[in-house]
């Protein structure tokens, strides 16, 4: 069972798919937000998919999927969670998590359209594993108790404009949040479902060219750490969605830096969870 939403941006419907078939789930979830991820959604639709099952509507696969998720309460980042890419870009080893957000209303389909921004000169790809809340969290007291908290994974592409990022003072968060910066997809997999978590093959094409080939195996910070420690100093909610850093192989650690102009397409993976894919465009 993988989560998918699916219709025209902002009318997006739950549903789910099986075996490659997509169904419709609009009947018995309003979405999958917070509500249902708090509520043991998550349960409740398995427990509806054993006695439905194929009864329900189907869903073609022309259907537009949006992102696997409701706009949720936050995303946060994780800057420099692998090794491998500390190296790359010539830092040391975090000694804890570096965090910073992105704007909610960056969240866009796996397969839509990115705009690159106004006045954009250095736009980057950074494939990432995302992590979504499956209930509140506050002061968790261990990974153990943290992994519980995590519904499941997807797949996400944390476009940044390193001009934005690192040439306009202040945080990161300029550079992270222009529109449709956060494609999100095209799954949502239960966390159950993903059996080492810490052992997936993730990759980046630009216009058919590999850029980034990595795995989560470099990661520093593991999802239930990330859970944990986000957990002592803020208040975690259902639906909340964690993009946990990236492998080496980004546009910025080029010699020279390559970054993205109008008309290239990339492509993106994370082993078990889906391959998304983006055309970029010019403002205006």
């Amino acid at each position: 069972m993988k989560l998918i939403r699916f219709g025209k941006k902002g009318k997006e419907k739950p549903g789910v798919e099986i075996k490659g078939k997509r169904y419709d789930c609009s009947d018995y979830f309003e979405d999958w937000n917070h509500a249902f991820f708090q509520n043991k959604g998550l349960k409740k639709l398995k427990n509806i998919l054993k006695k439905k099952g194929k009864s329900l509507p189907k869903v073609s696969e022309k259907k537009r999927l949006g992102s696997p998720i409701a706009r949720p309460g936050m995303i946060i980042c994780i800057g420099l969670n692998y090794s491998d890419h500390a190296k790359e870009s010539g830092m040391d080893i975090p000694k804890e998590p570096i965090l910073f957000m992105k704007a909610t209303n960056t969240l866009s389909g796996p397969f839509d359209p990115v705009v690159l921004p106004k006045g954009h000169s250095k736009v980057d790809w950074e494939v990432e594993l995302g992590i979504v809340l499956g209930k509140n969290a506050l002061y968790l007291k261990d990974e153990k108790e943290a992994e519980k908290c995590i519904a499941g994974y997807c797949v996400v592409n944390d476009v940044s404009e390193r001009h934005f990022q690192l040439e306009r003072g202040g945080q990161w968060v300029k550079g992270k949040s222009c529109p449709g910066f956060s494609p999100v997809g095209p799954y949502l997999v239960p966390r159950k479902a993903v059996k080492d978590v810490l052992k997936l093959k993730m990759n980046l094409d630009v216009n058919g060219k590999t850029m980034q080939k990595g795995s989560s195996s470099y990661m520093i910070f593991s999802p239930s750490y990330v859970v944990w420690y986000l957990s002592q100093f803020m208040q975690l909610e259902a639906g909340d969605l964690i993009s946990s850093g990236t492998p080496p192989g980004v546009g910025l650690g080029m010699k020279p830096p390559v970054y993205l102009r109008p008309g290239d397409v990339v492509s993106l993976e994370v082993e078990g969870l889906g391959r998304q894919q983006q055309k970029f465009k010019a403002y205006g």
